[in-house]
């Protein structure tokens, strides 16, 4: 059986973006189907193709989303405990990548031509971003255990 960094690896490489490949590595811990998290995934890529937040990051936050967001407005706890792991997930993530922007770690702006058509000369897409994706899986893993161990506290 795969690991979620494995199965998310084995995502990007097959051409999806970063984001659809950490969610999808976790649908079924998210109550999603594989089909569900492509689609939900599919419009993050390249920092939402602006360069902005990694979509890789982008995508282990919808994971935390999923699992530890707020769904009843009363709720005020998991509210807190999705800001909190969020704030984790954006840190860690910039801690270990560099950056959290899309823009800073490939050293080009993915939102112009020009960006786009340095990135793939210089083989970015395929160099840097499985990195990013194994970092977002890391950070995902460990805060996911984190919050288990606190909940058995």
């Amino acid at each position: 059986m795969m690991t979620n960094k494995e199965k998310a690896l084995d995502y990007f490489s097959r051409k999806y973006h970063c984001s659809q490949a950490v969610l999808a590595a976790f649908a079924d811990q998210c109550g999603l189907t594989e089909d569900q998290a492509l689609r939900l995934g599919g419009c993050f890529g390249s920092g939402m193709r602006k360069g902005e937040v990694c979509g890789a990051c982008t995508g282990a936050l919808m994971v935390l989303g999923a699992l530890y967001g707020q769904s009843d407005e009363t709720d005020i706890q998991s509210r807190e405990q999705a800001n909190q792991v969020n704030d984790e997930m954006m840190n860690r993530f910039a801690e270990q990548a560099g950056s959290y922007l899309c823009k800073d770690i490939l050293g080009c702006d993915p939102s112009t031509k020009e960006g786009i058509a340095y990135a793939r000369e210089n083989n970015l897409f395929m160099k840097l971003c499985p990195k990013m994706v194994a970092i977002a899986v890391d950070v995902l893993e460990e805060i996911i255990i984190m919050n288990k161990e606190k909940l058995s506290r």
